[in-house]
């Protein structure tokens, strides 16, 4: 070690002087001689060669800038880790508030105050269009129009995400949309004969109620259907029931105890379809508390009995799957039913395209009778059953639809026919006459849509 420090030392003592390996020495480079008072005194001579000290500081500055980003990186890490740890505690929070939601969209109630406030701009879009589409203005209008404004500033007053708050607003929107409603009809309103089939025949469709956007409140779920079931069993006398998706499939149903539950999105059931019995065409109905519909596993109709939850389904052996209506893809099997009972219209490779209509036995559930009609299914947007009646429709133009044909199912007789009404947009899914109402009910491009229907009795 001493003689380590001596050769540092060198350099600063004799400039040219330079550390070099001992068994580098040579004999002549050591030489010994006499002091003054006798001591002895070593002289050593190194060669030429000049110390790298140059080059040890810039080792020694490199080694602490080394240091310095080792300290500086290991800083990161501590903050990406503490980092890592708040993120991973929002999204399970996050988590947490997307469970709650698919549990209760009550317990999301900053949503549903956007979602209110959606539903206020539809509002007063539908009543301008109703506006427009009767020609006429009058208090009821502005008095629609202060009471949309009003409802506009509660929901930015209460919007303490307060579930009563929300409660009392969602009372008072149903009876904004009643109101809605009621002012629609009066226009051309006729008290319905219900059950009476006296008549030679619809007489006149009236303009259109838009009720609303559909529950899932998504204006890609264009195909589907609404309405009541036209055989209702006691205690589901007002019952209502939706089912939509963005594809002509139907994968889940909801049920809704009345109208008002209906409007609040608020079901007391939802049913969802297993695989091999998803529905599919969209022209399905609800008749005495069971769904018929068309599945295709194999191409069939099929039976779901909504109080057991029992299916069953039965094949319809001349009906094909290459025919459908005008609007959609896979309308091949349409479930109706009225006043007469339940049927089903289809076309087949016999009757080259044109629909068949055929009785369908509620008990035994099997096909009774199949009639041959004359018009193409391919050219019709959709048809109903009405009093034994089959009705076709077509499209006049982008916002106008026709009755156009009617098959009697007692006389066989056929006629052609030009009973013109309003469409809220160009294309719907499924139109069902409902015997229980007198009503059409329409699912138009995603929205809610009804039609009072005229018979003449004459």
């Amino acid at each position: 070690m001493l003689l380590f420090l001596l050769l540092l030392l060198l350099p600063a003592l004799s400039p040219a002087s330079a550390w070099i390996p001992v068994e580098d020495w040579e004999s002549g480079n050591v030489t010994a001689s006499e002091g003054e008072s006798g001591q002895c005194v070593c002289h050593v001579y190194l060669p030429e060669t000049t110390f790298p000290a140059n080059r040890v500081q810039h080792m020694q500055q490199v080694s602490k800038d080394l240091i310095l980003e080792v300290g500086i990186q290991t800083d990161k890490i501590e903050g990406y880790d503490g980092k890592l740890n708040v993120y991973l505690k929002e999204l399970a929070e996050l988590s947490f508030r997307v469970a709650m939601l698919e549990s209760s969209a009550d317990n999301y109630i900053k949503l549903d105050f956007e979602l209110l406030r959606i539903e206020l701009r539809e509002f007063e879009a539908l009543v301008s269009q109703l506006k427009d589409s009767l020609n006429s203005s009058s208090p009821m209008f502005d008095s629609l129009y202060n009471e949309i404004h009003n409802m506009t500033l509660i929901v930015n007053q209460l919007e303490t995400y307060d579930k009563s708050n929300l409660m009392v607003i969602r009372v008072e929107f149903a009876k904004l949309q009643k109101k809605l409603e009621e002012c629609q009809q009066e226009q051309d309103y006729i008290e319905p004969d219900i059950g009476n089939c006296n008549h030679t025949g619809i007489l006149s469709i009236s303009k259109p109620l838009v009720v609303q956007l559909n529950a899932h409140l998504s204006s890609s779920y264009y195909y589907g259907g609404w309405g009541k079931d036209s055989k209702p069993i006691r205690g589901h006398e007002s019952m209502y029931w939706y089912g939509a998706y963005s594809t002509p499939h139907v994968y889940e149903v909801f049920f809704y105890s009345d109208y008002e539950k209906l409007l609040l999105r608020s079901a007391f059931r939802k049913y969802t379809f297993s695989s091999g019995w998803i529905s599919i065409g969209n022209n399905y109905i609800v008749h005495g508390n069971t769904m018929y519909y068309q599945t295709h596993h194999p191409f069939s109709i099929g039976k779901l009995n909504l109080t057991s939850s029992a299916k069953s389904y039965i094949v319809v052996p001349s009906a094909s799957e290459k025919f459908s209506y005008s609007y959609s893809e896979n309308q091949n099997l349409d479930l109706a039913a009225d006043e007469t009972g339940l049927w089903v219209m289809y076309a087949s490779e016999e009757s080259k395209g044109k629909i068949v209509l055929a009785k369908i036995n509620e008990k035994s559930f099997g096909i009774e009778d199949e009639m041959s009609t004359s018009v193409f299914k391919q050219l019709a947007g959709n048809a109903f059953m009405a009093c034994g009646v089959m009705y076709v429709t077509r499209s006049v133009d982008l916002t106008t639809e026709e009755i156009f044909y009617s098959f009697d199912s007692r006389t066989k007789e056929e006629k052609h026919l030009s009973i013109r009404f309003p469409k809220f947009q160009e294309k719907y899914f499924n139109l069902d006459y409902n015997p229980t109402d007198q009503k059409l009910y329409m699912y138009n491009n995603g929205y809610y849509v009804s039609y009072n229907v005229r018979f003449n009795k004459e």
